[in-house]
């Protein structure tokens, strides 16, 4: 879908995520286009998406984001959620007038960088059982071995390491053993990181995997695709930019201080009236 010719300059490039990993995603496009507004959109109402199931997800995802667009009119929405991605991307695409760009698992950079053949990936459970994975897996590592974990404590731990608590380190250590343990997994050397709350962790991940092992995800890559769509289009911040909840609640005020971080200083609560 493309925009129309004119563009209100204060129009916001909203992210959307079930919490705050699409933080990571965030980080990269605030690189390429930081004079860009911005809304975060996080579901915490609904999070986790990964223990869902695909009609649960496909539902609400279309339903809210179809409402915060009609209530905020930004210029393109990025889904910065693997699960949401990779089940509802096609359907918010049919339903919305303005770009959707999607976050999908990084399977055909890994493939690339892998030297001996064995490529892990950790998403949530909804994500790893995707036929969109099947042909990513199809496409890109036909040749190589994909060995897929689910690791929703891992969500939870990044969450916890953005409010300034230390990640559960058994949360790594289980997620780390449960690859290493499938036939081949200690062959890995290529990780792919298939939730945007995962590279959060990216240093616990790195000190159990050790040296040999990359970890891959696709953040970059999607906000190389934001840029582009966006390219030519003028930017002007009318107020600060903002990060919308769906549910208030304690934890919000916890996350302050790093929403602040990645230039969201405003915060709110989306209310469906």
């Amino acid at each position: 879908m493309t925009l129309p010719d004119r563009i209100d300059p204060t129009a916001p490039v909203l992210l959307f995520d079930s919490g705050v990993g699409g933080l990571t995603v965030l980080r990269e496009i605030r690189q390429l286009l930081p004079d860009a507004p911005v809304v975060y959109a996080a579901d915490n109402a609904g999070l986790p998406y990964g223990t869902k199931t695909e009609a649960q997800v496909a539902a609400r995802v279309c339903g809210l984001l179809g409402r915060i667009t009609e209530r905020l009119q930004p210029r393109l929405v990025c889904i910065a959620c693997n699960t949401a991605s990779t089940i509802a991307l096609g359907m918010v695409r049919d339903v919305l007038e303005i770009p959707v760009v999607g976050t999908v698992p990084a399977i055909k950079p890994a493939a690339a960088l892998t030297r001996s053949g064995v490529i892990g990936l950790l998403g949530t459970e909804a994500t790893i059982r995707q036929d969109y994975v099947d042909r990513l897996e199809a496409e890109f590592a036909q040749d190589k071995t994909l060995l897929r974990y689910g690791a929703p404590r891992l969500v939870e731990a990044a969450e916890a390491k953005l409010r300034g608590v230390t990640p559960d380190p058994d949360a790594v250590r289980e997620a780390v053993d449960g690859l290493r343990s499938m036939p081949g997994g200690e062959a890995m050397d290529a990780l792919v990181l298939a939730c945007t709350h995962f590279p959060l962790l990216a240093d616990e991940l790195q000190a159990a995997l050790g040296p040999e092992v990359r970890l891959v995800h696709g953040a970059e890559g999607i906000a190389r695709q934001v840029a582009r769509l966006l390219a030519g289009q003028m930017f002007e911040r009318a107020r600060p930019d903002l990060a919308l909840f769906t549910a208030d609640g304690p934890g919000i005020a916890s996350l302050a201080p790093c929403l602040e971080s990645y230039g969201l200083p405003n915060i709110d609560v989306f209310s469906k009236r």
